[in-house]
């Protein structure tokens, strides 16, 4: 199914409205996914890398990067056509582990995340999965395959990141607005799940979404 965004939300009723976080390490294609989906012009934070940086933000494999969020990106993305109807708000964080402070502030009252990854640079992800598994967000692992790198199996992403059967792990291109989509969706489909399956089993743990 192609999925073709809308600004307008359909006659039969308002979309249910979700936050949703767009995370990951530093150069994973967070800005570039925002933007793609967004039927709005994205809000982007973006600094040019300057020298002062060059000891904490490691451009190994990303050497053409120019600049990095400071803040986040905010995008927008209806889906009418959805089982739902949906309307999406995206925020993407900024990469780099000194920013955690701020991943709290953008997580609270989102329905989950998106942790984009990196295969050339696969140890940038550790610190976005480890922050969602301890806050208690649902999540989903998306593979950005950029040009070049090398094609794993998302079960070998799973097992390299030590990741539970429970959390969905898919390939995508951060380029390509029907792939983000896609994405998103799986995203909320897991959210979802996550949801019922807390209210049939124990209670669930405080999150961001309570606080």
């Amino acid at each position: 199914m192609v999925l073709r965004p809308s600004p307008r939300p359909p006659a039969g009723g308002a979309p249910t409205v979700l936050k949703i976080v767009i995370a990951g390490g530093f150069g994973a294609g967070k800005t570039t996914a925002v933007g793609a989906v967004s039927e709005i012009t994205p809000l982007s934070t973006e600094e040019y890398l300057t020298e002062a940086s060059a000891d904490v933000d490691s451009l190994a494999g990303i050497e053409a990067k120019q600049t990095t969020t400071v803040a986040f990106d905010f995008g927008r993305l209806s889906l009418p056509d959805a089982p739902v109807p949906l309307e999406l708000f995206l925020f993407g964080t900024p990469g780099q582990d000194r920013f955690v402070d701020l991943w709290y502030d953008l997580s609270r009252g989102a329905v989950g995340a998106v942790v984009l990854v990196d295969t050339r640079r696969l140890e940038s992800s550790f610190t976005p999965v480890s922050f969602f598994e301890d806050v208690g967000l649902p999540f989903v692992v998306a593979v950005n395959q950029f040009d070049g790198a090398h094609r794993y199996h998302p079960e070998q992403v799973r097992t390299a990141l030590e990741l539970p059967a429970s959390v969905p792990v898919v390939t995508c291109d951060a380029r390509n607005p029907n792939h983000v989509a896609g994405v998103l969706l799986t995203l909320v489909g897991h959210a979802v799940n996550n949801a019922s399956t807390s209210r049939v089993g124990h209670a669930p743990t405080t999150t961001l979404q309570d606080a």
